[in-house]
């Protein structure tokens, strides 16, 4: 399950991620926002992000104007690795050696067809593996959470 958020200047480009990901036949759960009225990435982050640490959903795409913001936002909660991307070199590394469980456009720099094939590259690409030293540097990442709390 991918766990879907946007504000309103991101909800037409999370419009078009919801149909690919229908034509993908991949489950997702929109946690909104729904409308174009103004509104704050922060709340739709923050619901996304929940859904992803507590497992409800394997990963999440969130989408605001440049996915900065959006990203921010959802680096607040322990076990999120959110990534901001605009091309797919990065897309593809931050799944293979940061297993980002968050991807975050942005509607007004990306574009809908780089945006969508983000998203395929996202959801195929896979997580080089536990036995790596990608692996140790995200157990590395996991100890600052901790001692944060």
């Amino acid at each position: 399950m991918i766990a879907l958020g946007s504000d309103h200047a991101g909800l037409p480009l999370k419009k078009e991620i919801i149909a690919l990901l229908e034509e993908m036949h991949l489950p997702y759960h929109d946690y909104g926002t729904y409308t174009g009225d103004s509104c704050d990435y922060a709340v739709f982050a923050q619901r996304a992000a929940k859904a992803v640490v507590s497992g409800e959903c394997e990963r999440g795409i969130l989408c605001c104007g440049t996915g900065i913001g959006m990203s921010i936002a959802a680096n607040k909660f322990p076990g999120v690795r959110a990534a901001a991307a605009s091309d797919g070199f990065s897309v593809r590394l931050t799944r293979q050696h940061n297993n980002a469980n968050i991807l975050c456009l942005g509607q007004w720099d990306v574009g809908v067809k780089r945006a969508l094939e983000l998203v395929d590259l996202f959801v195929s690409t896979p997580f080089d593996g536990v036995n790596t030293r990608h692996q140790k540097r995200l157990d590395l990442i996991t100890e600052i959470e901790n001692q944060i709390k």
